[in-house]
């Protein structure tokens, strides 16, 4: 394991099976957090490759909890965070759109560790139920199409890096890892990352990982979703095809708005802004989650243009059905909360 460590502190990459291997001792009880959180700084200081990365996910969700859920087409539009933008909860809010759409999403999702606002924060504050059990998470997304995956509880072996990254209050190579270590069998993916320049090794990740029909984004920025401030860069993975391309607001029949314009802030505060939307009100929030949401459906297959797929995200809002999905996650919630209680 030194010289693995060793390696990596003369920013020499790791091949695949070395990153297998201290990957494995990233996950050991007794491996002191001390020496946990110098490998991640020393690795990010590198930089990361796509067999690391790979091979981190692949470890990390060997060790997850089993969610059989029934065989379906199954989609997470999970980013990686850490890019720093304070924005709201993008992909938070276009899931509930992209449920509303007919898409079986399998939402993926922490606390915040490198931003104001995680996924679960802001579900919180929606007033929904997090820290809920692998049975009612499975009778969720069978119910409504869609459910959150709290890491946390699909990944109990991540208390301990957890601590770590909080520690350390920066991205990590966990930041890549997160949205490719959902236990739900996915076949597609739209995921978002904070890196330009690496958009093309996270779609190899994917590919590598089995996803059949994958998109990888990266905003101006680095903003870890697609944004209207410009130019977005990505990838398409279909099956054996690395496809990259570009779009603006523009191109999906969108007009420009400038990040500033979709800034967020706490919980309480990005759980309004979310409401606000889903509800039908127009917004450089609203226009931004439709090109979220267009992506997505293009991805999944159920559109044939991301702007076909704009035009499905609007529909899904202003005909109340993404608004919908998100009162019946709550409705589900408050069920689970009061049995509890009563027990």
């Amino acid at each position: 394991m030194d010289v693995i460590r060793g390696k990596v502190r003369q920013r020499e990459h790791l091949m695949y099976e070395e990153m297998l291997e201290v990957a494995k001792w990233m996950f050991q009880d007794d491996t002191p957090k001390g020496e946990i959180a110098s490998f991640l700084t020393d690795l990010s200081l590198k930089g990361e490759t796509a067999h690391e990365v790979a091979a981190l996910a692949t470890v990390m969700r060997s060790f997850a909890l089993d969610v059989p859920a029934k065989s379906d087409i199954y989609m997470d539009n999970c980013g990686t965070g850490g890019d720093g933008l304070n924005t709201f909860n993008i992909s938070t809010a276009s899931a509930f759109v992209l449920a509303g759409a007919g898409v079986k999403m399998a939402k993926h999702g922490n606390r915040k560790i490198s931003s104001a606002s995680g996924s679960s924060d802001v579900l919180e504050a929606l007033g929904i139920h997090t820290n809920i059990s692998i049975e009612q998470t499975i009778e969720l997304l069978e119910k409504e199409g869609i459910a959150f995956l709290y890491a946390p509880n699909v990944h109990p072996k991540l208390k301990r890096i957890g601590e770590v990254r909080r520690a350390l209050g920066k991205p990590t190579i966990f930041n890549l890892v997160g949205p490719l270590t959902n236990p739900v069998s996915l076949s597609t993916q739209f995921t978002g990352i904070n890196r330009p320049n690496f958009v093309m090794e996270y779609a190899s990740v994917l590919q590598m990982l089995g996803r059949e029909r994958a998109m990888v984004v990266s905003g101006p920025q680095g903003l870890d979703e697609a944004s209207l401030a410009g130019q977005n860069t990505f990838v398409f993975v279909d099956k054996g095809d690395l496809i990259p391309f570009a779009l603006t607001a523009e191109d999906a029949g969108l007009n420009y708005a400038p990040l500033e314009a979709i800034r967020g802030g706490n919980a309480e505060e990005n759980a309004r802004i979310m409401r606000t939307l889903l509800a039908g009100k127009e917004s450089a929030y609203f226009d931004t989650v439709l090109l979220n949401v267009g992506i997505g459906l293009f991805c999944y297959g159920s559109a044939q243009t991301v702007k076909e797929g704009v035009d499905m995200a609007k529909d899904s809002i202003l005909s109340g059905r993404a608004l919908q999905k998100l009162e019946a996650v709550v409705a589900f919630s408050e069920q689970i909360k009061e049995v509890e209680v009563g027990q």
